[in-house]
């Protein structure tokens, strides 16, 4: 289990994104998500300003387009509810084509589909860039909890164990001719993930003995040490910075 653990959503790459500090990362992606938000409504110039200004930190990433578009289908619910936003809020309704819909309905879904879409692209480009154990660095290095970030510090280990035992599971019943195409099938599938659970635990409490009678206190040792020199930290602070002044003035405006 000491071997490095990759995740699915990071791209190697060399570029100077992914040489930034974690730490750095990851108070810029805030940044730039507060500042998002706090876009006045009614007002959506600023996300087109938005979208260039991360569109560039995408090119100086060189991480290819297709491997976020891909990704980027975690936001499908988002997408949903703002395309029925229009139709189920109240207030003063307007022709769109052959419908009728909720006039601030549809002010709030183009809102929440901006934001929602630039949140999620930054967060994916921040994976994309920084290894998962540097992420839990960082996070350390921000003075988070030490209990939270124990825990992502083992999801991120774990996460691959948990998933390789219930592929193995998915095996070992199709080759016995398990096929789930109907609901009766969905009692098998039950007691698969209760057998899963079962096994996540007892292996979760066997690392935690293991932890114990190796003089574990409550604190593990620290990851890896994380220092950002004053560019790096202008270099990172370049896009919450660009997207703050460009919402600052939208707010002025508005």
């Amino acid at each position: 289990m000491g071997a490095p653990h990759g995740h699915l959503l990071h791209f190697h790459g060399h570029s100077p994104v992914h040489r930034l500090p974690a730490h750095v990362k990851i108070v810029a992606l805030v940044g730039f998500v507060i500042a998002v938000v706090a876009t006045p409504p009614g007002v959506f110039w600023p996300y087109a300003a938005h979208l260039l200004a991360l569109a560039g930190a995408v090119l100086l990433s060189r991480v290819p387009l297709a491997h976020l578009a891909k990704r980027m289908v975690i936001e499908v619910p988002f997408v949903v509810f703002a395309l029925v936003l229009p139709f189920v809020a109240a207030g003063p309704r307007m022709a769109l084509g052959p419908v009728e819909v909720s006039e601030p309905g549809l002010a709030a879904a183009g809102a929440l589909l901006a934001k929602g879409t630039l949140g999620v692209l930054a967060s994916l480009l921040l994976a994309a860039t920084t290894e998962g154990r540097d992420i839990v660095a960082g996070f350390e290095k921000l003075r988070l909890p030490q209990p939270l970030v124990q825990i992502m510090s083992f999801m991120l280990r774990y996460t691959e164990v948990v998933a390789a035992d219930l592929a193995r599971m998915r095996i070992a019943r199709e080759s016995r001719g398990f096929r789930a195409r109907s609901v009766r099938r969905w009692p098998a599938l039950g007691a698969t993930l209760g057998a899963l659970f079962i096994r996540s635990y007892e292996r979760g409490e066997r690392v935690h003995l293991a932890m114990l009678s190796r003089g574990f206190t409550g604190r593990l040792p620290s990851l890896r040490p994380l220092a950002a020199s004053g560019s790096q930290w202008a270099a990172g602070g370049a896009l919450p910075v660009l997207a703050g002044l460009v919402t600052a003035v939208a707010v002025v405006a508005a």
